[in-house]
């Protein structure tokens, strides 16, 4: 029997309690008034004390909200009043900083694409060229390549060199970093763009729809307008292409230069202004990218991480917001273990895996060694089952090959069982690369919660049930709430890159009215509002012996007890509740 009480945590991570409630701001209906709308419903009153609102929330252009314009609020889908509405509900936010990068259509980059030197955000984004001058050659494309002690250490996000080639007001093309997105596309030309651009007077119409064809063609077919083949106009070629290059558009996410004040006086500005939109909690995304330096991997350097996520907190604390560094790893690295030795809470991205493998093959061995673990060293966590990403499976891995005991919360071949049950119930993955261009792993699979249990609805209900009993804050994803399932259309609508959408399906007001007709809905609201209004959760948790196929969870605050009792073969299990100011409470199911 193991023990933890909430006053052993460490002084300095201090998450609010309650349960928070996950969602985009168009998940439900079509703004946030829709959402605040279906809370305000007596079905969930005291269900919800906090919101993560997904970063749509702001205004944005690509990966649905983590490509960050500005963080000014996004009216096509939100209002000040729909937050003031959601205030009055007692429920306060979480909302992302986006650390490591920006988008392309910030002002800040709209500033360098004009200005170019002479802009003041010249700094802001990475000049790859300049970050690399001394560690690598420049190759006869103009971009540095780094030398290859260098560059094998490199994580990367998508085939290829991480950059992105700008174009300055001087015509120069200079690379700069991009670990994420990026798209460049050019406007069609016609034959009026090309003779008043040029301005040559022995061109005639003809001429210049001639050349116009020739052009458009190239650029369909995503040709280098540089190697295009002019015929009798080759002499015209700089030219012509200077015209084309004018209208060079981008999409894309462009890293942040972490030695500029500027982007520190940036994140400052952000905090306050996350802060006056009613923040609470800010996720830190993609912070373990930010700290890049020669001769180290460009994720999570040590010590330069921590330094940053320092300087962060205190800034952060200026307007009493907490922090939270989200981060994907293998377990066997242990970042977890020094992200909250450091004084920050951490995402348990290892949660949704181990529920899948103690449902599917009826054991709390792997599951119980993580509760364990987190009452042994303090982790301070906020868990969910489901989320607007996919289902973590590369973060149970350890360090080396080895059997469980050796570094991985399961064995290689176990991982590979709940990942193989996933996709033969309609999961999708997402891969990890290599700087060779070559997978290296799978890094998530896409699927609803509900979905990867096998639609099975037992299976549910009680992956929710130890959800609430788990150590830490829990998140509960709009989708799974509702029993939602895989949403194939919308993964093949949005093409390679649409796999996360299977988790995405927006619910209509009538989807939600017929939801909340269902039993498993109903129970899961439940079980919530437990989680939620219980001093119980405030106190010690306790794990009772049980055999392996059985689970027996108690939390204790003073007089006020909470009991789960499950079977982890048939899924039955029993809440019992108990305060000095009220009878028992019972909730069995089935």
């Amino acid at each position: 029997m193991e023990a933890m009480k909430a006053e052993d945590m460490p002084a300095k991570i201090n998450l609010p309690r309650g349960v928070i409630f996950n969602a985009y701001p168009d998940s439900i209906g079509q703004k946030l008034s829709d959402i605040a709308h279906v809370l305000k419903k007596p079905e969930f009153e005291n269900v919800f004390s906090l919101f993560y609102i997904l970063p749509t929330i702001f205004n944005s252009d690509l990966d649905r909200g983590f490509s960050i314009i500005d963080y000014e609020l996004n009216d096509e889908l939100v209002s000040q009043q729909d937050l003031e509405q959601l205030h009055e509900l007692n429920v306060m936010f979480k909302f992302d900083l986006v650390l490591n990068h920006l988008s392309v259509g910030s002002p800040q980059f709209q500033d360098l694409l004009e200005n170019g030197d002479e802009s003041k955000y010249r700094d802001f984004f990475i000049d790859w060229n300049k970050f690399w001058q001394s560690h690598g050659e420049l190759s006869p494309e103009g971009h540095v390549i780094p030398h290859e002690e260098h560059l094998e250490k490199l994580f990367m996000r998508k085939p290829g060199l991480p950059i992105l080639k700008v174009r300055f007001p001087d015509g120069s093309d200079r690379p700069y970093w991009n670990t994420f997105y990026q798209e460049i596309t050019y406007q069609e030309v016609t034959a009026h763009k090309l003779l008043q651009a040029l301005g040559i007077t022995e061109l005639t119409h003809e001429d210049a729809e001639n050349i116009a064809a020739i052009v458009n063609d190239l650029l369909s077919a995503k040709q280098d307008i540089r190697e295009i083949d002019l015929g009798e106009f080759s002499h015209h070629k700089d030219d012509i292409v200077s015209v084309v290059e004018q209208n060079r558009k981008y999409l894309g996410q462009m890293d942040l230069n972490a030695q500029s004040q500027e982007v520190w006086k940036f994140y400052d500005e952000t905090l306050n202004k996350l802060r006056s939109h009613g923040g609470k909690l800010v996720r830190l995304d993609a912070f373990a990218y930010l700290h890049k330096e020669p001769g180290k991997s460009n994720f999570f350097n040590e010590p330069g991480t921590w330094q940053y996520l320092e300087r962060l907190k205190q800034m952060a604390e200026k307007y009493e917001l907490i922090v939270l560094p989200e981060i994907h790893s293998e377990y066997g690295e242990k970042i977890h273990e020094k992200v909250t030795a450091n004084g920050f809470p951490i995402y348990d991205f290892f949660f949704p895996g181990l529920v899948i493998d103690a449902l599917d093959r009826g054991t709390n061995k792997f599951l119980l060694r993580w509760i364990n673990e987190l009452i042994e060293k303090n982790i301070k966590t906020i868990n969910m089952l489901g989320s607007h990403d996919g289902i973590p499976v590369l973060d149970l891995k350890g360090n080396d090959n080895v059997d469980v005991s050796g570094g991985s919360l399961l064995s290689e071949q176990e991982i590979d069982a709940v990942v193989d049950r996933i996709l033969d119930r309609g999961g999708r993955v997402k891969n990890l690369w290599g700087s060779d261009g070559q997978k290296i792993s799978y890094y998530q699979v896409n699927a609803t919660f509900f979905s990867a249990l096998g639609e099975d609805e037992s299976k549910l209900r009680l992956a929710r049930a130890i959800q609430m009993f788990m150590p830490g804050t829990p998140q509960v994803w709009y989708l799974d709430l509702f029993a939602g399932k895989n949403d194939y259309a919308a993964a093949d609508r949005g093409g390679s890159g649409g796999h996360k959408e299977i988790n995405r399906t927006t619910l209509s007001i009538s989807d939600i009215e017929k939801g909340l007709q269902q039993a498993v809905v109903q129970d899961q609201l439940e079980l919530l509002r437990l989680r939620n209004t219980s001093p119980a959760f405030e106190g010690e948790l306790t794990i009772n012996s049980t055999e392996e196929h059985r689970l027996h969870l108690s939390w204790q605050y003073q007089q006020c007890v909470a009991s789960l009792k499950a079977d982890l073969r048939d899924f039955s299990f029993s809440i019992t509740h108990n305060d000095n100011t009220s009878d028992s409470r019972v909730l069995a199911y089935p």
